[in-house]
This record gives structure tokens, C-alpha cells and sequence, in this order.
């Protein structure tokens, strides 16, 4: 697998490599150094010195259970395999009101893996090359959370997501953090319908896109194939206690959920897919 970790000072520039592979051909933008990357080569399970699973029924009240087995690379892909079939939930309780408990089956399964307490970044270009499946229950993301305070103070950045929005498949690219501190955040979104993209290439689905954060002090840009979808400006994403959660490190997540905001999944044939060519971090030279 080629996974590539350069760390970059004002003063030094060092670089180490997790692994031999040949970096020549990515494309690092002017005035920029890549920082990490991984470029999902070898077949099998991602590395877990780059990433870690989630498992089990973790947000939002969606339908599938997270299991490491629906995340797996092949053909030099990372896949996300959404699968109809059935989960015995072990933390089965009849009597609990909570949701991940009183369930005491998942009928669907898919993966999430994150990069939290492996690798964060503060500032720089994320890009990651990408391609979903728009189908009714497809809800894949892009997306990043602060390393300091839990969410939403320490702020949420998707760089995309995939669902409908009253019945309408739609891409989106958002911002939250906590002005009020009770767990309704301050959303900044922009909300782009999906047959915006189908007009212009009936293929689109197909194809792999290019999805890409551009942060800096001052501001997120959010771009899809060089198109601006949302710019966030960071003077006025402030917490109510005066923390600012987008002027820390945050760690990736890559996932596809099945339901909730994705819509009802089953009239749909499964498996869905959403898979990933690459992750790249790059930062300014200084």
C-alpha cells in the first residue's frame, strides 16, 4: 500500500515514508508539499496504523451496522459495501429506550473508518477522488471533526455528503458548530440537487469525481471538480464560549450510511457502493 506521511515545520521540512511506493505522479498544487496520503494499492483491509473502524449502531438512528468486514480495497479501490442482510445486535435491551439498544436486529450493514488519534491537520488542501451511488438509502460522506471537544463544539466539516432532502437527491457541502450548547449546532450548508450534475453529464454517476476542502485560517472552500460548492468564513464560526472549532486539527472520515437522511433502502437492489481512489493532505510550504 502506498501511504505516504510528510511532516512539515517553518523551519524544516522532513519526510518519512510509511512505505516505498512512487508518489511522482500525484499532482501537489503550487506552493504545497503533500502530508500524508493513502492511495489504497494493495488489495485486503485498509491499514490500521492510517485508520480506525467504527462498529455497531453509532448515529443519527440509521438502519445499518457498522462491521470492518464492508470496508475492503481492491483493484487499487477503496470500497464501502452496503449490504441487505441481517445483524444480531448484541447489546440487545428490549427494555431501553435508546435506539443503538432496543433494536435487537440490523438489517443492513455497512463501514465507516476514520483517521482520529492516527493523523489529524490543521490548515492545508484535502482532496479525495471518489465516486458514489445515488440510489434511494445511499447516504456516503466525506467529512471531519475537530480533535479537541466532542461534537458539535469541536466543529464538523463535510466536505460531502449524499442524500435527499425532501424526496430530493441532493449533494451537500456544510459546516456546524455549537453557538448554543445543547446539541444544535450552527449549520452553514449549501445544498446542491443532484440533477444540477445529471444536466451537465447523464454519466455522472459513473465517473469518479474530485472532491477537495481548501482551509486556511481565514476560510473553508469546499470545491467538486474545481467547482466552488460552499465557502465558510472562519471569523464568524465561533462557539458560544468563544472557541473557534475550525482553528484546531481535525481527523477524516470516510463512511456510507444506509437510511435515515438517505431515504428507504428497501425497494433498492443491494449492494450499494461508494468507493474511494485516493485521500491526500497537502500543506503550504513555509
Amino acid at each position: 500500500m502506498k501511504l505516504i506521511a510528510v511532516l512539515c515545520t517553518s523551519l524544516l521540512m522532513s519526510c518519512i515514508a510509511a512505505d516505498n511506493g512512487d508518489n511522482s505522479q500525484i499532482r501537489t498544487p503550487d506552493g504545497y508539499a503533500l502530508i500524508w496520503s493513502d492511495e489504497f494499492d494493495q488489495d485486503g483491509r485498509v491499514n490500521e496504523k492510517y485508520w480506525e473502524y467504527e462498529e455497531g449502531f453509532v448515529r443519527n438512528e440509521e438502519l445499518q451496522w457498522y462491521h470492518r468486514d464492508n470496508v475492503y480495497i481492491k483493484g487499487g479501490i477503496l470500497v464501502f459495501e452496503g449490504r441487505r442482510e441481517q445483524i444480531e445486535n448484541p447489546n440487545f435491551d428490549p427494555n431501553s429506550r435508546n435506539w443503538r439498544r432496543n433494536r435487537e436486529f440490523a438489517e443492513y450493514t455497512s463501514g465507516l473508518i476514520k483517521t482520529r488519534d492516527r493523523f489529524s491537520f490543521q490548515y492545508g488542501i484535502m482532496e479525495v477522488r471518489a465516486r458514489i451511488d445515488p440510489r434511494k438509502g445511499s447516504w456516503p460522506a466525506i467529512w471531519t471533526l475537530g480533535v479537541d471537544r466532542g461534537w458539535p463544539s469541536g466543529g464538523e466539516v463535510d466536505v460531502m455528503e449524499y442524500y435527499r432532502i425532501d424526496g430530493v437527491p441532493s449533494i451537500l457541502a456544510n459546516a456546524a458548530w455549537d453557538v448554543n450548547n445543547n446539541y444544535n449546532p450552527k449549520w452553514y450548508s449549501e445544498v446542491i440537487p443532484f440533477l444540477y450534475f445529471l444536466e451537465k453529464d447523464p454519466n455522472w454517476a459513473k465517473e469518479f469525481h474530485i472532491w477537495k476542502m481548501d482551509w486556511t485560517e481565514d476560510y473553508i472552500r469546499i470545491y467538486l471538480d474545481d467547482e466552488l460548492l460552499n465557502e465558510i468564513d472562519l471569523n464568524e464560526t465561533i462557539n458560544y464560549d468563544g472557541f473557534n472549532p475550525f482553528r484546531q486539527p481535525h481527523y477524516i472520515l470516510l463512511n456510507l450510511a444506509i437510511g435515515s437522511n438517505g431515504g428507504d433502502p428497501s425497494e433498492t437492489d443491494f449492494p450499494i457502493l461508494y468507493e474511494v481512489d485516493y485521500v491526500r493532505v497537502f500543506q503550504k510550504i513555509e
